[in-house]
C-alpha cells in the first residue's frame, strides 16, 4: 500500500524526506508543513506534487494524508504526536520522542485509546553493517559479548547554539546526550539486550550552553557486558563509532556519524581458524536499505502486516529511560539501576530545577 506522508518542519526534515522519495512504491511526499513558507517551498519543490501548508490543523484536517511526520523541536513532540494520533493518523517522530517517562507513558495510553501508531526516528538500525552483524548472532558465530567501546565524537560551535531553542532545558529538553548520541546507545539494547546500570558523569565543556556538550558513560548490561561510552560536541569533525568484543569476533562499525550501519562493518574472529566462517557468513548477506530510507521500508512492511524490523514506541520509552537513569546518574553520583518505576524522582522530568 502507497501512502501519503506530511512533513511537519524543513530542518531535519529534508533527510526525512528523501528517505520516503528513496520508495516511491510505498510511500508519496504529501506535503510539507512549516512555517518558514519560503524554506518550505525550496523543500517541497524537490518533489513533485508536493505542496507547502504553514498550519498543522490543515494537514490534521487533510484526508489525504495518512503520515504526519513530527520534526519540530524537542518540546513540541509530546502534544503533537497526541494530535495527530487523535486525528486518526499515523505518527512518525523524530527524536526525542517525548521529553520523560511520564510523557511516554502517555503517549502508550493515547494509543491504546486511538488504536494508533507511533513510530519513533532511530535511523542508525538500519543498514548493511547492523544486517551483518545480526546475520552473524544468529549464525550462532557471536557467543557472549564481554566488553564494548560506544564513541559520538561530533563538532558543535557557536554557529549551531545560534537557533534559540537549542541548548537550553527548556526548548531542547537536553543535551548530548538527549539529542546525540542518543542514536548510538539505542543500538545496546537492539543488539545485546536489555541496560541493567548506567554511572555517567557530564559536562558543559565545549560551548556556554544550559545543556552538557560531554559526557562519559559505563553501561553493565544485563548479560553483563560491560560499555564505556565517550561523548563530546568538541571533536575534530563528526565522526561514530561502536566496538564490541563477543566469544566469537570483534566488530568496529564504520564511523560515519549520520549513517553508521550505512557500509559494511568490520568483523576479526577471535580464533583466525574461524574467520572463513564469518566471511562465508558475510557474503551472504545482501544489500540494506539504510538510514531513514531503512527505516521506513521497515516501518512500511510493520503497516502492511510483515513487520518485525520497525522501530517501536516501546523502543522509544526504553531510549528515554536509558536518559533519564543517565541524568540521575550524573547528578547523584552514583549508578542507577534499570528499570525505572513510577516513583523514580525523575520519571515526569529530569529537567534541573531553576533553584539550583
Amino acid at each position: 500500500m502507497r501512502r501519503s506522508v506530511s512533513i511537519v518542519g524543513a530542518g531535519i526534515g529534508a533527510e526525512h524526506a528523501a528517505g520516503y522519495a528513496a520508495l516511491p512504491e510505498r510511500f508519496n511526499i504529501h506535503s510539507i508543513c512549516e512555517l518558514d513558507t519560503v524554506r518550505g517551498q525550496a523543500l517541497a519543490d524537490r518533489y513533485p506534487g508536493a505542496n507547502v501548508v504553514s498550519d498543522i490543523n490543515a494537514v490534521l484536517d487533510d484526508p489525504e494524508v495518512d503520515i504526519v511526520d513530527v520534526c519540530l523541536p524537542p518540546h513540541l513532540h509530546f502534544s503533537n504526536v497526541v494530535r495527530v494520533l487523535e486525528a486518526g493518523k499515523i505518527a512518525v517522530c523524530e527524536k526525542p520522542l517525548v521529553a520523560s517517562l511520564d510523557e511516554a507513558d502517555r503517549l502508550a495510553e493515547a494509543v491504546a485509546r486511538t488504536g494508533g501508531t507511533v513510530a519513533p526516528v532511530f535511523q542508525y538500525r538500519y543498514g548493511l553493517g547492523t544486517a551483518q552483524l545480526h546475520a552473524l548472532i544468529e549464525a550462532g558465530l557471536a557467543g557472549r559479548c564481554f566488553v564494548g567501546t560506544l564513541e559520538t565524537h561530533w563538532d558543535r560551535d557557536a554557529a549551531y547554539y545560534a537557533i534559540p531553542w537549542r541548548g537550553t532545558w527548556a526548548g531542547e529538553r537536553g543535551g548530548a546526550l538527549l539529542g546525540h548520541a542518543i542514536h548510538i546507545h539505542d543500538l545496546l539494547p537492539w543488539l545485546i539486550g536489555p541496560v541493567a546500570q548506567v554511572f555517567a558523569d557530564t559536562a558543559t565543556r565545549v560551548n556556554g550552553i544550559e545543556t552538557e556538550d560531554c559526557a562519559a558513560l559505563a553501561i553493565r548490561m544485563e548479560s553483563g557486558a560491560l560499555i564505556s561510552s565517550s561523548v563530546t560536541l568538541g571533536a575534530a569533525g563528526n565522526s561514530s563509532r561502536l566496538r564490541l568484543c563477543f566469544e566469537g569476533f570483534t566488530v568496529e562499525s564504520d564511523h560515519s556519524p549520520y549513517a553508521l550501519a550505512a557500509k559494511g562493518w568490520t568483523f576479526t574472529a577471535r580464533a583466525p581458524s574461524r574467520q572463513a566462517d564469518i566471511d562465508a557468513v558475510l557474503a551472504g548477506v545482501g544489500t540494506a536499505r539504510s538510514g531513514f530510507a531503512g527505516m521506513f521500508e521497515a516501518l512500511a512492511d510493520a503497516l502492511d502486516g510483515t513487520g518485525g524490523r520497525e522501530v517501536t514506541l516501546a523502543d522509544g520509552r526504553r531510549s528515554l529511560e536509558f536518559v533519564t537513569a543517565a541524568y540521575a546518574s550524573a547528578r547523584s553520583g552514583a549508578p542507577v539501576r534499570l528499570p525505572l518505576t513510577a516513583d523514580h524522582p525523575m520519571y515526569r522530568s529530569w529537567l534541573p530545577d531553576p533553584a539550583d
